[in-house]
């Protein structure tokens, strides 16, 4: 019988392997529009996609950004400002991109704009914070993809959303994981509502990378920040040794940060480039070894996983 069933499983990964290996084709003929290419994932994502041939369309929140991506890309590769917060930024991207596409449509849609800072304990973080970091990660994307999608359906394309393993499983930076749960639930509902227009959507969950989200210098001064204007009797409730090795914590975690960030971004090109994209794409050796197996745990153990190294507040009971 498990000789049988370790036959059953080999067939079926070989025969994922060989669909996921069948490519698009006419593949320079086809635009790909990418928010976020300032840095990071999306600026080496606008960068391989351009070598691989595609029409990239790369949107930078700078200008400074954009000019320095046109600076090490080909001609084809174009740029536009875009601030995912702003309504008629937004419109505009869009009748710049409508201009450029014409009646091909859009092929690629890759929402990849995101914050995290300041991160910290929920009762840390002022109500300003959880607005901010939900207005780009999630509603920003929702606006962006509501406002391309007629480009991408008319081409029977493909949306790409950057989630985060932590719209898996949430155990830090409480805000910031209910953003990409947000991107989770809305890709979901999308997909199932797309499914008769061709439109395919995938979904990046990326580990822990080193990108200017997790600069160290930058993620820990917001901390400590974040830390200086929380309320006396929050303060007194925590502690300051509490504050003081979660900051330690996370600074350890940060350091851990894989600097591979080809693991993401050749993720995000098969999601646009493969004749049967997945619908979840988990990057980084943290993710498919650590974090997916344990949001599979029951919660109380997930919960023992994740908090045994924690600190105790001062007022804990």
């Amino acid at each position: 019988m498990w000789l049988y069933l370790a036959v059953l499983v080999g067939l079926y990964y070989l025969l994922r392997w060989y669909r996921e290996r069948q490519v698009v084709s006419h593949l320079r003929d086809k635009y790909v529009f990418i928010t976020g290419c300032d840095s990071g994932f999306g600026n080496l994502l606008a960068r391989q996609l351009d070598l691989r041939g595609l029409r990239v369309l790369a949107a930078c929140l700078t200008e400074q950004g954009a000019e320095q991506l046109r600076r090490q890309t080909s001609d084809r590769l174009e740029t536009v400002i875009l601030d995912v917060t702003q309504t008629e930024s937004i419109a505009a991207a869009t009748q710049w991109v409508k201009e450029r596409v014409g009646n091909r449509g859009l092929w690629g849609l890759v929402n990849n704009a995101g914050i995290i800072y300041p991160t910290g304990c929920s009762e840390w973080l002022q109500i300003k914070t959880y607005v901010n970091i939900l207005e780009v990660n999630l509603i920003g994307l929702i606006k962006v993809t509501l406002s391309m999608l007629p480009l991408v359906r008319k081409a029977r394309g493909r949306i790409v959303n950057v989630s985060s393993i932590l719209g898996r499983i949430a155990f830090f930076g409480g805000v910031y994981c209910s953003s990409k749960y947000g991107v989770e639930a809305f890709s979901d509902v999308l997909r199932r509502e797309l499914q008769h227009f061709g439109v395919k959507i995938s979904i990046i969950e990326p580990g822990y990378f080193k990108t200017g989200m997790t600069d160290l210098q930058q993620s820990l001064e917001k901390m400590k920040q974040a830390w200086e204007e929380v309320p006396a009797d929050i303060k007194e409730t925590y502690g300051q040794h509490f504050f003081d090795a979660y900051f330690n914590m996370t600074k350890q975690g940060l350091l851990r940060c894989s600097t591979n960030l080809n693991l993401v971004t050749d993720c995000m090109e098969h999601a646009l480039t493969s004749v049967y994209p997945r619908t979840r794409y988990s990057a980084g050796w943290d993710a498919q070894f650590f974090f997916i197996p344990l949001s599979y745990l029951p919660t109380s153990l997930a919960d023992y996983i994740l908090t045994r190294s924690w600190p105790k507040p001062a007022q804990a009971v």
